[in-house]
């Protein structure tokens, strides 16, 4: 299991393609709000890709949104979900905030991830509130 940083548009639409399962066709989020205008290789956005047994299975991306990392588009492939591929990709995001010098990030969780954002050392900051039709919070972390 390992992490990189995406930057060849091969390694991006491979991060296209696991949000695309994830998001789009496993939790129903309309494809038109999926991508947005931060998907891309220009330096707005650094993408992460993870990797099981060589093979792309999860991805995220991070953001600096008012000098806080905002982590975003966090998932990884179902069969995938218990190898501790989420962790890697929150820490390899994080890796990316304290190299731009952030001090916090913070993350929209969905409600059901919750407990695996706490386990990570984040807090919950806000009340439960919709995001795609999916309840979601706001949580933070001190880096």
């Amino acid at each position: 299991m390992k992490t990189k940083r995406i930057v060849d548009i091969e390694d991006l639409e491979k991060a296209f393609h696991i949000r695309e399962k994830v998001f789009v066709a496993e939790q129903g989020v309309p494809l038109e709000d999926e991508f947005d205008e931060y998907d891309h290789l220009d330096g707005d956005c650094d993408h992460i890709l993870a990797f099981y047994d060589g093979m792309a299975v999860g991805t995220g991306r991070i953001r600096v949104v008012d000098g806080i990392g905002k982590l975003e588009r966090i998932c990884v492939l179902e069969p995938f979900r218990a190898f501790g591929l989420g962790k890697l990709i929150i820490q390899a995001l994080e890796e990316v905030a304290a190299g731009k010098k952030l001090a916090k990030v913070k993350l929209h969780g969905q409600t059901q991830a919750e407990g695996f954002y706490h386990k990570l050392g984040y807090e919950t900051a806000s009340d439960e509130f919709m995001e795609d039709g999916i309840p979601h919070v706001v949580m933070t972390k001190e880096l």
